[in-house]
């Protein structure tokens, strides 16, 4: 039979050498042959002790890395959030020890342009009527609109690209401050999707994703609705059922950013 491989040609029968003194085959020996089987019992028992172990609970022959991995996630969010805080009160007591110094002039002269400059870096809360925006991912099995064609699996989630047209059209609307989630937004704040996910200054997030704005709630959602990036997701929202709900909020403090604050390349704006 044809193969990819050549086949061996078989030895013809007697005509290999013979054993030195005509004897067959080499045998090992009965003490080697014992020991060889009681390995092989002490391994089969070996085996059956840890087959009853993962029965009774006692192992996992199957982790759950899903589980796992998201434990790390948890774990990291949380240690991030700790930096955070510990990086806000270093700060406020480093701005302290500055005022302190304040009698020099040069040191006042240089705290007095910090603090002016402090409300367009988002370093100070603002308060106000606001727009609240929550995106969120297409309900799961979620069924096409008449004549909508069949959905593609990106055309159910929230993609980075949404969550920036959202942010930027509330900055067109004159919104003096921003907050996605719970961490507010500054000029050097950098929005990104890993998978399904939300990677905001080190700490991430699973939709729904909700954007505060402050600022005047009826200009606000002008500006929203106006944005063509916008109203693409609004098209995909009406065809397949992506989240989208927009609320007036009377009143809403939003607290100052808290991230870092290292600029590599940088001009004052004028």
């Amino acid at each position: 039979m044809a193969s990819g491989r050549d086949q061996l040609d078989e030895p013809e029968a007697g005509t290999g050498p013979e054993p030195a003194g005509g004897r067959g085959p080499l045998r090992p020996s009965r003490v080697a042959w014992h020991t060889g089987v009681v390995l092989v019992f002490a391994l089969a028992g070996a085996l059956f002790l840890t087959a009853r172990d993962t029965a009774n609970g006692q192992g996992d022959i199957r982790p759950d890395r899903g589980a796992q991995l998201s434990d790390v996630i948890r774990a990291q969010n949380a240690h991030n959030q700790q930096l955070t805080e510990q990086v806000a009160a270093q700060r406020a007591n480093q701005d302290a020890l500055t005022r302190a110094q304040s009698a020099d002039a040069r040191v006042k002269a240089a705290q007095d342009q910090a603090d002016a400059l402090a409300g367009r870096v988002a370093l100070t809360p603002v308060s106000g009527s606001a727009l609240a925006v929550t995106l969120n991912d297409a309900p799961p099995n979620t069924q096409p609109a008449a004549g909508a064609p069949a959905p593609q699996p990106d055309w159910l989630i929230i993609h980075q690209q949404d969550v920036q047209a959202v942010v930027n059209a509330l900055w067109a609307g004159g919104a003096t401050g921003i907050q996605l989630m719970d961490q507010r937004l500054a000029p050097t704040s950098a929005v990104r999707c890993v998978g399904n996910t939300l990677l905001l200054q080190g700490r991430v997030y699973s939709p729904p994703y909700v954007i505060t704005a402050v600022g005047d709630p009826t200009k606000l959602r002008a500006s929203l609705l106006a944005a063509p990036a916008v109203q693409t997701y609004l098209e995909y929202v009406s065809a397949y059922g992506l989240g989208w709900d927009v609320k007036a909020r009377d009143r809403v403090t939003l607290p100052g950013y808290t991230g870092p604050l290292d600029v590599s390349f940088a001009s004052p704006a004028q």
